[in-house]
């Protein structure tokens, strides 16, 4: 499998470290790159991410048999119809997006019957820095990628994405975007949002500076996602707003239950709740992370 031409669209950390693993693995012979920031496609191509600067998204997927997409969800749609006119039917056009409902409606809006060629993407990989200096080759190495294939999908290019992707060593799952929007609103949105409110909380206190001046591996670990793109999980939140509102509501009721037995001082309430924590916590680090 080899590629004559991946236009990219969005020359950051994701999309700059797709460009490089697809170097690294001889599956494409040259990249064409644009961003919305000059500077930034300047700069991916003095670093060997891209090898040619377009002016237009339209002239980075002229002639181009993979087409990346790696911008910011809330921008996919304008993204797909910038497009439409210079990509194919036999084109492979993925996305990088947090989110997959609201890109698959969007590529339908934007691509319309070339929305066949697209299959939506979202490899759970990232760096808690951003931007192409921090692009890398590795980053999809050994993580798992969502390919979430609609009804209209081509069979072909489904094939042609999942081999790509295991190519520079990603592992694929596929489910439906439906299903993909519930599940990563629990397991990811959720923990951003919350990382967020907790770092908003501590420093909106009065002695909140003298407060973090004492805070240990715990708090970090905690807060850590919350040095995130600020635009890019504006984005996510109101893309996935009714998955994510809904796990709020499955957060607060489960506070509720701690803050009734703390009220209460019930112990017994109290250490059976951390206790169902720990012990699913526990079983889930030997299942899926070692």
């Amino acid at each position: 499998m080899m590629f004559e031409q991946l236009g990219l669209i969005g020359c950051g950390l994701m999309g700059g470290s797709f460009a490089l693993a697809l170097k690294k693995a001889g599956l494409v012979k040259r990249v064409v790159g644009y961003s919305k920031s000059p500077s930034t496609t300047d700069r991916a191509r003095q670093l060997g991410v891209i090898d040619v600067e377009a002016p237009s998204a339209l002239l980075a997927v002229s002639g181009a048999d993979i087409v990346l997409i790696a911008v910011p969800v809330a921008s996919s749609e304008a993204t797909f119809k910038s497009i439409r006119d210079r990509v194919t039917p036999q084109t492979l056009i993925m996305d990088v997006g947090s989110t997959k409902n609201d890109v698959v409606q969007a590529a339908r809006r934007g691509l319309q019957e070339l929305a066949a060629s697209f299959v939506p993407a979202h490899p759970i990989a990232g760096k808690e820095l951003a931007g192409v200096e921090n692009a890398d080759a590795d980053l999809y190495r050994g993580c798992q990628v969502i390919l979430t294939p609609t009804d209209i999908t081509r069979s072909d290019h489904l094939q042609r994405a999942t081999e790509v992707w295991r190519a520079v060593g990603s592992r694929i799952v596929h489910m439906t975007p439906e299903a993909h929007d519930a599940t990563f609103a629990a397991v990811s949105h959720l923990p951003h949002l919350l990382s967020f409110a907790l770092m908003n909380a501590v420093c909106g206190q009065s002695r909140g500076q003298n407060f973090l001046a004492l805070a240990g591996p715990g708090f970090r670990d905690a807060t850590r996602i919350a040095a995130s793109d600020p635009a890019v999980w504006r984005d996510i939140f109101l893309a996935n707003r009714s998955e994510v509102l809904a796990q709020c509501q499955l957060l607060r009721d489960q506070l509720q239950l701690f803050e009734t037995a703390m009220q209460g001082a019930d112990q017994r309430v109290l250490e059976a709740l951390i206790t169902q924590a720990s012990s699913a916590r526990a079983h889930w680090r030997m299942t899926e992370i070692t």
